[in-house]
């Protein structure tokens, strides 16, 4: 019985004129079984399995590496049989191929959208807030704030933190209150000059914007924090719990965006993949077919 990987062993190899016939199931194997493999991590690596359980989206890695591992003994036992591996071999190299890209993308695509989604979305939704008489200890939970009218950024305390980017900031604070400690601050990256008070970050020239977005980001906390502390020295002001908010009309909308855009690079990532792994069967088979090892 011929086998997955196994030369055409009839009259058409050996016989001049007679064309050798391709294994189409070899082809649709390698065809699709990478690319199932690279969604199936990408989706784990990205979505809500590795919010709540993420020993099962690392699991899936494994999972991946060991398709390519029987893969790749069933090519060494083609081999000991006296059978042609090299769709084996190309669907090892696939396999492997396919589960570092789906953890590598899957991994990037949850910590830059989804993570954030899903720790907004946990986060608890405050709304009529005053800036001037609840203090950032009390909001520590917050995910989404909805300040009272009157609310509005004093453009004029605002400062920026240099380092390689600009880390704007401006305090979040009510018209008629002066606040006890500026504990709500509006922040965003290159978008002012740092040089003077011309905070130009989120919707500031929305008059209908008056709720903040919590800064989700770790890794940027520290500088916006550092741009507080350059505020408080400057203007002799105090804050004490230090928040960062993105300035928005619509924070609901901003959040979604977050998995929105998740979903956008899962789709085009396997896609992308499908593009990608077509292309290199099909060149597999013009390769086989151009030294004579086309196998059956």
């Amino acid at each position: 019985m011929r086998g997955y990987g196994s030369y055409e062993t009839d009259e058409s190899v050996f016989m001049p004129g007679k064309r050798r016939r391709m294994n189409l199931l070899a082809v649709c194997v390698n065809m699709f079984l990478p690319w199932f493999n690279f969604c199936g991590i990408f989706s784990l690596m990205s979505f809500h399995i590795h919010y709540t359980t993420p020993v099962v989206a690392d699991a899936s890695i494994f999972l991946g590496f060991a398709f390519a591992a029987i893969s790749a003994t069933l090519g060494y036992r083609a081999r000991a049989r006296g059978a042609d591996p090299a769709w084996y071999n190309f669907a090892t190299c696939a396999l492997i191929v396919s589960t570092v890209a789906a953890a590598l993308c899957g991994d990037l695509n949850y910590w830059y959208n989804m993570h954030i989604f899903y720790d907004l979305e946990n986060l608890n939704t405050y709304p009529s807030v005053n800036p001037a008489r609840e203090s950032g200890q009390q909001m520590m939970d917050s995910g989404r704030v909805y300040f009272t009218a009157g609310t509005n950024l004093d453009m004029h305390k605002s400062v920026a933190f240099k380092n390689e980017d600009l880390y704007c900031v401006a305090p979040i604070v009510h018209d008629k209150e002066k606040p006890a400690s500026y504990d709500y601050w509006a922040v965003g990256m290159n978008c002012c000059s740092g040089v003077s008070s011309d905070f130009r970050c989120g919707e500031f020239n929305n008059p209908s914007a008056r709720a903040g977005l919590r800064l989700m980001r770790d890794e940027q906390r520290p500088f916006f924090r550092l741009a507080v502390q350059q505020a408080e020295a400057a203007y002799n002001i105090k804050s004490t719990h230090p928040l960062f908010f993105y300035w928005l009309q619509d924070p609901i909308a901003e959040m979604n965006s977050y998995r929105d855009d998740g979903f956008k690079y899962y789709l085009l990532g396997i896609f992308a993949h499908f593009g990608f792994n077509s292309f290199c069967v099909a060149s597999a088979m013009v390769g086989f077919s151009k030294i004579g090892r086309f196998p059956s």
